[in-house]
């Protein structure tokens, strides 16, 4: 592998830390057609940046990221930052002809979404979006299935993605919660994760109904003033598939109880299976098609080395964690770009899900059944 990609990150909290263990792990693991070189970390905080970059042995740190695109010697942006920030820094990383690795939620709106679309098609980049669950092995299992037949035609999906950090009405105000820069509430930030694999595994979606709850009107933020609350707290979304299945989704931060329950279950007329990420080295699976005194859901353990990126990791039954997917993505990445292939989910998908999310928040605000066109 001689190869190296030079890699500048940007954003160096959460999604930082989990993008940079993907980078780091993805050659250990993985058979990479070139190596990520942890190159440049941006950021604001300059103090806080530095322990950032010599914890995770980024070569350098810079407070410009628009200079740091500029640089002939980067090959890969990281977009690693809150959802606000993603739309100028894709448009200016294609325009610099770099491939992006970009976080989710994809954009604040579907304008924004198309036009980071079509920076990245007219700059013939390669462009990924990290809903890092579809590479769970427990999820490409429930793909490899359903493309199978297993399940017949699909008639239902039901989908929920369950927090409760925000349960508590003295919580702290934090960026999630200003639509400005999040674009809003778990609506866009856990619905898009539901649309993604929904789109990935039923296909896409015709119409949307939605309702959007509102708990708490405000909370205090860091300067320990009241400020309002512009985002949703909940979102109920029903709605129809271009292939006549319906589905339905439930997106909280309010669930009591649930730290981070991505949960589905989708029912066909030959089985059913049903994921659920708290559990995410397991699938459960129904057929229709054994005797009848012998049907029941059973549960399968995703860790054998004939799934899907399980043979590079431990021995069967050694449980692989959400970490793990990451680098998954960082591995197919890098070798898409070697390659000169497309990866998913990228641009596209990312336009298809703001589409659906945006048809929401109409139907939010309407009242009304919103039809979706592709």
């Amino acid at each position: 592998m001689n190869k190296k990609l030079n890699v500048a990150i940007i954003g160096h909290r959460f999604m930082g830390r989990a993008h940079s263990n993907g980078w780091k792990q993805a050659p250990k693991f993985f058979t990479l057609e070139a190596e990520p070189v942890l190159k440049v970390a941006c950021g604001r905080d300059k103090q806080e940046l530095r322990k950032f970059a010599d914890n995770w042995s980024w070569e350098e740190i810079s407070t410009d990221w628009e200079s740091v695109f500029e640089r002939e010697d980067i090959d890969i942006i990281d977009i690693a930052t809150p959802t606000h920030l993603h739309h100028e820094m894709a448009i200016k990383a294609a325009k610099c002809g770099k491939h992006i690795f970009c976080e989710k939620p994809f954009a604040l709106n579907l304008q924004q979404a198309e036009s980071m679309l079509e920076a990245a098609q007219s700059a013939n980049i390669i462009h990924y979006l990290n809903h890092n669950y579809r590479r769970c092995p427990a999820i490409v299992l429930a793909k490899k299935m359903i493309s199978e037949g297993k399940l017949g035609r699909i008639y239902h999906l039901r989908s929920s993605y369950q927090q409760d950090w925000l349960a508590n009405p003295d919580t702290q105000m934090g960026w999630q919660l200003d639509h400005e820069l999040s674009g809003g509430g778990p609506h866009i930030d856990l619905g898009s994760h539901c649309i993604d694999l929904a789109h990935h595994l039923v296909g896409n979606i015709s119409s949307i109904s939605c309702l959007q709850a509102h708990f708490v009107k405000e909370r205090r933020n860091s300067n320990n003033t009241k400020q309002p609350i512009n985002v949703d707290d909940a979102s109920i979304m029903s709605v129809e598939f271009d292939n006549g299945a319906v589905g339905s989704f439930e997106c909280t931060r309010y669930a009591s109880g649930r730290k981070n329950r991505n949960y589905f279950e989708i029912n066909g007329s030959e089985g059913s299976i049903v994921f659920d990420l708290e559990k995410m080295n397991e699938l459960e699976y129904f057929s229709s098609n054994e005797p009848s005194q012998e049907q029941g859901f059973r549960k399968i353990i995703v860790t054998e080395p004939n799934h899907d990126y399980v043979k590079n990791w431990w021995p069967p039954g050694h449980i692989i964690g959400y970490e793990h997917t990451f680098v998954h993505s960082a591995a197919d990445f890098i070798n898409s770009i070697v390659a000169n292939n497309s990866i998913t989910p990228n641009f596209q998908d990312g336009v298809n899900c703001m589409r659906v999310l945006d048809a929401g928040n109409l139907s939010a605000k309407t009242g009304q059944r919103v039809s979706i066109a592709h």
